[in-house]
């Protein structure tokens, strides 16, 4: 993961700061969403492999569109990929908690943000 961020900070302080707003915000907060919605549709975690490589090449491309960066570099892309499977990733799991305390109120309780547990009896 090391030589990954390097791999974002190589280009200068400007290069970090799109990176942050483009994959990070932009990228982050639609990769959550996806999650999010894959979970609400009660869809395999395993979709959230596909759907965060595809949201890795549109950010990839918003990259090279809008700042002119490298389209093709396997380690940003890499990085991007990474970052938006995490954030997609959360959004699953904060979303499926949710529902599973919410819909089956009488069998689970919350263990925390991102978890629940049988009711104790």
């Amino acid at each position: 993961m090391r030589y990954l961020l390097q791999a974002a900070l190589e280009s200068g302080d400007k290069s970090f700061y799109v990176y942050l707003l483009v994959t990070v915000a932009l990228g982050g907060a639609a990769a959550r969403v996806t999650g999010s919605a894959i979970a609400s549709t009660w869809r395999s975690p395993w979709q959230l492999i596909g759907a965060a490589l595809l949201l890795a090449c549109a950010v990839r491309f918003f990259h090279y569109a809008l700042f002119a960066e490298p389209l093709l570099s396997l380690r940003r892309f890499l990085l991007d990929y990474g970052v938006l499977l995490m954030f997609a990733a959360s959004g699953y799991q904060l979303t499926r908690a949710r529902q599973m305390v919410e819909q089956y109120p009488w069998v689970y309780e919350r263990a925390g943000l991102l978890s629940w547990r049988p009711k104790r009896s």
